[in-house]
Formats: C-alpha cells, structure tokens, sequence
C-alpha cells in the first residue's frame, strides 16, 4: 500500500460521518442505563400506587388508580409531619454542611496551588493520605469526641464533619493549578491588585467548573449521609431523611409483625427524598458546562 493510500484509509477510519461504529460499546452503553434507570422508573412507578395495589400489582405496572398525590399528602402527614421536620434538617445539613466544605475546599486548594510555603509538600502528602481514610472509620472516634464536648444529638454533630471534604480539597489544588495561570497573577499583582481583588476578580470565574463539581460531591454526599447522623443523632427532631425514612421502616416493620402496611409511605418518602438532587444537579450543569466551554476557548 503506497502512502497516499495509507493516508486516504485513516482519514476513513476517523471520519465521524464513518457508519463503522461498535456494537459492542453500544449493547454495553444500553445495559448500563438500563441498570441506572430501572430502580428509579419502579420508584417513580410503586409510588404512584395505593397500598393495597402495590401489594396486588406488578412492580413495573401501574396500578388501578393514581394515588402519587394522595401518597405525597399522607407522607406530610404522618406522625404531625415529621418528613417535612426531617427535609429541613437535612436541607440545613446540605447548605451549611455541604456549602461549608465547597468553600474550605476552594479556599483551601487555591492556596495550595497558587502559594509557596514551609511545609506545603508534607500538607498535601496528608491530604491524599486522608482521601484514601473511609469516613465510616472515622464515625465512631468522632462521636467519642463529640459525646466529651458535649455536641452529639446536635445539628453540629453533623455539620462539623461534613465541613472536611479531602477529595474537594485535592480537586480544587489540582484544578486551580491548571486553570489559573501564574503569569496572569503576576500580571494583575503588578497592575496593583490585592490578593483578595485577584482571587475574586480574576481566579474564581477560571475556577467556576471545579467549584460546581466540588459542590456537586458535597451536595450528593451530605444528602446521602447515613451512617454519621445515625450514630450522631438519637432525637427525631433532628434527624435527616436517610435515618427518618429507615425509622418508619423498622417501625412499621416491627408493629405488623414482619409486613409493612406503609410501603407507599416509605416509597414516596424515598422519590420525595432524590427529587431535590436532581434539581440540584441540572440547575448547576448550566454553570458546568458553561465554565467548561468559557475554559476552553484560547485567544
């Protein structure tokens, strides 16, 4: 085969009009979201149903009548409207908790990245060290400092843990000595800005897709947390919708005698309960992939 020929048969090959496409990558890319979806299209679908029909009906079928709002209205109302007591708390665990740490961690990996000082190699050695510690091996330490100080059964119980995140800590010192170029500090400290000016001027706009994704984990991770506030907090009154939802069911469990005559409570509880990250996460793409496109255009 001559050269030309060579060439013609590559550009061929990595033609994106090529109807060459691989079979196997899109069988495996179909099981994958099938596998995704399936549990939340039968939440979506049981929590549609009342009792009796759950009971009665198969799990990817609907049932005789549409109960989805009679179900949402019994779930507020259950036990003096302890679900709409547990959404706030865990709502205030996300702002605080999961909005503290987007910060710290911003702050924090900027800092990292962008200054030079006594000790910075041996700072990060401990960050990474932490990312590979798994915080359920940390609860139960915790929780024997928080019992001396006098914070268990507390929101700050909660709060003051999700405030480290290693991960984001990591991503943002990695992130920010990518998208931050140093010749662009030295230029604006020479204009005469401050730091303060430079960071919030210049840095955080460069820094927008890595404070999303930082965000994201922080969200998704502190509205998911379950083993901390159930070894952290007794009371019900503050108790996130992880442990809350987990309560009904054992209770309700334990007084039918093995059978559960709150399914559709607990269902809808439980579709009530990923709504709201689902918003999260398709408000903050905007930002996403519009820090990423804003990164990726050169002059």
């Amino acid at each position: 085969m001559t050269k030309a020929a060579h060439l013609r048969s590559r550009a061929r090959l990595h033609n994106p009009k090529n109807p060459r496409r691989s079979v196997l990558f899109t069988v495996l890319t179909g099981v994958f979201v099938l596998y995704s979806l399936m549990p939340l299209v039968w939440l979506a679908i049981n929590a549609t149903k009342t009792q009796h029909d759950y009971v009665s009906t198969f799990g990817f079928a609907f049932g005789g009548s549409f109960a989805l709002f009679d179900n949402i209205a019994q779930t507020f109302a259950y036990r003096d409207g302890i679900f709409g007591r547990w959404l706030l708390n865990t709502l205030l665990y996300v702002v605080v908790g999961a909005g503290g740490a987007t910060l710290l961690a911003v702050l924090g990996g900027y800092g990292l990245s962008k200054y030079r000082f006594p000790g910075r190699r041996g700072l990060i050695a401990v960050v990474m060290g932490a990312i590979a510690v798994p915080s359920t091996a940390l609860t139960v330490p915790l929780f024997l400092l928080f019992s001396r100080v006098g914070v268990v059964d507390t929101p700050w119980a909660v709060i003051i843990p999700s405030l480290i995140t290693p991960f984001g800590f990591y991503l943002m010192q990695v992130f920010s000595a990518e998208a931050v170029p140093d010749e662009m500090l030295e230029a604006a400290r020479l204009d005469g800005s401050g730091e303060l000016g430079t960071f919030f001027r210049i840095s955080l706009p460069l820094l927008a897709p890595g404070i999303v994704t930082v965000a994201l984990f922080a969200i998704v991770a502190t509205w998911n947390n379950y083993f901390l506030p159930l070894i952290m907090l007794t009371s019900e009154e503050w108790k996130p919708l992880t442990t809350g939802l987990n309560d009904i069911k054992l209770q309700t469990y334990s007084a039918a005698g093995g059978q559960s005559p709150l399914q559709n409570i607990i269902l809808t509880g439980s579709l009530l309960t990923i709504i709201p990250l689902i918003i999260a996460f398709l408000f903050l793409q905007r930002f996403w992939q519009a820090g990423l496109a804003a990164g990726s255009v050169k002059e």
